[in-house]
C-alpha cells in the first residue's frame, strides 16, 4: 500500500517553494542548483528531490503559486477600480520580490509546455488591469489600452528593484503616489 502524505507535507513544499525562490533569484536561476537550493532551504538533496523531481519543476511550481496567488488577489473584488487594484497589487507583492524578480527573469528558461499555462495566467493579469483602466477611461481601446496597461504594469513591477524596506517610501506611501501618478497620466492620455 502506498505511503500517504505527511500532516506537514503542504507546509513544507511552501517553505520549499519560498526558500528555493529565494535562492533562486540570488544566484540567477540558470546558475542555481538543486543541492544550493536544498542548502539554502536547510533540507537533504532528497528530500527536495521527494517534492519536485527537477529544478524546472519546482520554478514551475514557484511561479504557477505566485501567478495564483495574483490572480486570486485581482479577481477579489471584480471589477476593481483603478486605486483598489494598485494597492491590491503593491500588497500581494510584498513578501514576494523573489517569486516576482523569477517571474521577469527565469520563465523563459522554461520549457514552451510549461510557460503556457504561467503565460496564460499573465494574459488573464492583463486583462483584468486592461478593465480597471477601461473602467475610467473606456476610450482608450486596442494598442493604446494595451500600452497604458503594460506601462502601470512597469511602474509596479520594478518597485521591488529599487525599493528598501524601512527606506525611503513604504510599500503604503508608493501605493499612493503610483496610484496619482497612474490615475493622473491614464486620464491625461491623449487629451
Amino acid at each position: 500500500m502506498p505511503r500517504g502524505n505527511a500532516k506537514d507535507h503542504d507546509e513544507k513544499r511552501i517553505a520549499l517553494r519560498k526558500g528555493s525562490a529565494t535562492y533562486f533569484a540570488r544566484h540567477g536561476y540558470d546558475r542555481a542548483s538543486m543541492t544550493g537550493a536544498a542548502q539554502h532551504c536547510g533540507v537533504s538533496k532528497a528530500l527536495i528531490y521527494h517534492y519536485y523531481d527537477s529544478k524546472e519543476a519546482l520554478l514551475f511550481d514557484i511561479l504557477e503559486a505566485h501567478l495564483s496567488d495574483l490572480l486570486d488577489v485581482f479577481e477579489q473584488d471584480q471589477p476593481a477600480a483603478l486605486p483598489d487594484l494598485i494597492t491590491a497589487i503593491l500588497s500581494a507583492y510584498e513578501n514576494a520580490d523573489a517569486e516576482h524578480k523569477l517571474q521577469l527573469d527565469a520563465l523563459t528558461a522554461l520549457p514552451p509546455e510549461l510557460q503556457e499555462p504561467l503565460v496564460d495566467l499573465q494574459r488573464r493579469l492583463v486583462l483584468i488591469m486592461s478593465g480597471a483602466i477601461t473602467m475610467l477611461r473606456p476610450d482608450l481601446t486596442g494598442d493604446r489600452l494595451r500600452a497604458v496597461t503594460m506601462s502601470v504594469f512597469g511602474i509596479l513591477n520594478w518597485f521591488y528593484m529599487w525599493h528598501r524596506p524601512g527606506k525611503g517610501l513604504s510599500r503604503e506611501e508608493y501605493g499612493v503616489l503610483a496610484t496619482e501618478f497612474v490615475n493622473g497620466g491614464v486620464m491625461a492620455v491623449g487629451r
